[in-house]
């Protein structure tokens, strides 16, 4: 009903789906295991995943989201570990991890992710993340031509195909960079500046260099450094970020601790993702099947993303997160009576969320004839109502 659905309790489905509105668990098992190349001589050809479709959905959904082009926006790339229990294809050790498990490709964009890659976990952290890279970018430029757009990523990101690329297109990056005994070399003079400021009040003391730096082999040409050089109650903390945003633009105080550290919201979204939606749930054979799990599951969030910026706007549920939505405002008992002009959903007035949920249900209505287009015409869906009773 939410989303338009002019039948539903599925009375126009034929066969032994008459009555069912939505697709059971052997529907969605039959899509999981959707072989490659499937067709009418395929044993499952009734009900195909079209990955690159689905892949392509999470960035079109964000823009959809966006009245007018916003002025810049940031892209935060992030690998993560995912740990599987069984043989599946794909699931190898992981040193960093100490686990086996799949290393999974996350790009959001603010509270909205934009990929979600399932990747074995023998490669390096960057790997396959250019391509997704010019994927999003090219779409994101197609829709707002002038559009400013920044990568952020920790250290594991820090590749110089994927720096150059950004150099060749307009795309600025800031990344973190491995330290080693040359870097640490170079801010040797601010290191011992912020050991004496730490001696002499007691509290943890920054100091912050800027200069040119490049490898010996596997950077092709030399780029801008930060170095934060940090002494604290347990000793030096010195840390080091590339970037190719010019320094008369953003000085490498503000460069690393209001843009590079706000990354860390982004891994707050990804264990959100993990640990409310499942999205580690990835116990099918193929990594293809457990690709699309992942997918559910980042669409799930995607969902209750947009119901947390849109619908509990101005609610005690607008900040909450996604396992909160969930037992609180879905999971709840309720009456519905569906009669041919209305569906009735009746709720308890012993429901302590039951103004939160006609709140949600209200904002949801003010915002969503915006999207009538995905609406069918015929027949006319009937209306819904919410009451307590």
């Amino acid at each position: 009903m939410l989303v338009g659905k002019s039948d539903p309790t599925g009375q126009d489905r034929p066969g032994r789906d008459r009555g069912k509105p939505l697709a059971g668990k052997s529907t969605l098992n039959r899509l999981e295991l959707t072989p490659v190349g499937a067709d009418a001589d395929s044993r499952y050809q009734k009900i195909v995943a079209r990955h690159s479709e689905l892949e392509q959905s999470f960035v079109e959904i964000f823009i959809e989201q966006h009245t007018s082009p916003p002025r810049e926006i940031v892209l935060d790339l992030d690998a993560t570990d995912d740990p599987v229990h069984g043989h599946q294809l794909g699931r190898f050790f992981q040193g960093y991890y100490r686990t086996y498990c799949f290393l999974p490709l996350y790009i959001f964009c603010g509270q909205y992710p934009l990929c979600a890659m399932l990747r074995p976990a023998d490669i390096d952290a960057s790997a396959g993340s250019l391509k997704q890279v010019k994927r999003l970018v090219a779409r994101l430029r197609q829709a707002w031509p002038d559009v400013v757009i920044t990568l952020r990523a920790d250290s594991g990101f820090c590749r110089d195909n994927l720096m150059s690329w950004c150099e060749a297109n307009q795309v600025r990056y800031v990344f973190g960079l491995p330290k080693n005994k040359r870097l640490l070399k170079v801010i040797g003079r601010e290191q011992h500046e912020a050991q004496l400021a730490f001696e002499k009040s007691g509290q943890a003391s920054r100091v912050f260099a800027n200069f040119t730096y490049q490898t010996q082999k596997s950077w092709s040409t030399e780029r801008r450094v930060v170095g934060k050089a940090e002494h604290l109650s347990k000793g030096a903390n010195p840390r080091f970020i590339v970037t190719n945003i010019a320094t008369t633009e953003r000085a490498g105080k503000e460069l690393y601790e209001q843009d590079y550290c706000g990354r860390g919201e982004m891994e707050n979204r990804i264990k959100e993702q993990q640990l409310c939606l499942f999205a580690d749930r990835t116990s099918c054979h193929t990594l293809r099947a457990n690709q699309l799990r992942l997918w559910f599951s980042t669409l799930a969030y995607v969902l209750l993303n947009v119901l947390r910026e849109r619908g509990l706007k101005g609610t005690q549920l607008a900040t909450a997160r996604c396992d909160t939505i969930r037992t609180k405002l879905l999971k709840i008992g309720a009456a519905v009576t569906i009669t041919v002009r209305k569906v009735w959903v009746q709720l308890a007035t012993a429901c302590p969320y039951h103004h939160v949920f006609a709140c949600a249900w209200k904002n949801l209505c003010d915002w969503v004839p915006r999207c009538d287009s995905l609406t069918p015409t015929t027949p006319a869906a009937p209306q819904l109502s919410i009451e307590t009773s």
